[in-house]
């Protein structure tokens, strides 16, 4: 079970790395999701200017076939205890992220490991390798 972060989705999406949409098709059947704000970031890109109109519509097709998870007491609860520990930073919606993957007992998928690598507990896989 994993939960992606919006690079990752960017990366399949966009056919940007071939690793990573390999792992992201192998790993369907294992159970897929993405946090509702990463969705809400992920809705940004297709709106700017200059932006491929075929990217929206690519992303509603990835998205119809994932689950999209709501911020719930649970993943709160986590970000309290995190924003405690390791504090909160520049990267505070990453914070939010890594507390609603670890709150779900999820890997959490990215590029950016070092965006996550001082949170304790959570496990990280890069899928662009």
């Amino acid at each position: 079970m994993f939960m992606l972060d919006s690079n990752t989705c960017i990366d399949f999406v966009l056919a940007r790395s071939e690793a990573s949409r390999a792992r992201v098709r192998r790993s369907y059947s294992n159970g897929l999701s993405i946090w509702m704000v990463t969705l809400g970031e992920l809705r940004v890109g297709p709106r700017h200017p200059g932006a491929d109109p075929e990217d929206e519509r690519r992303l509603d097709l990835f998205v119809g076939t994932i689950l999209v998870r709501p911020f719930d007491v649970r993943a709160a609860g986590e970000y309290g205890v995190l924003a405690r520990s390791v504090g909160v930073k520049r990267r505070s919606f990453d914070r939010l992220i890594a507390a609603h993957a670890r709150a779900l007992s999820r890997t959490l998928v990215t590029r950016n490991e070092a965006d996550f690598a001082d949170v304790p507990g959570l496990k990280i896989e890069n899928w662009t390798k």
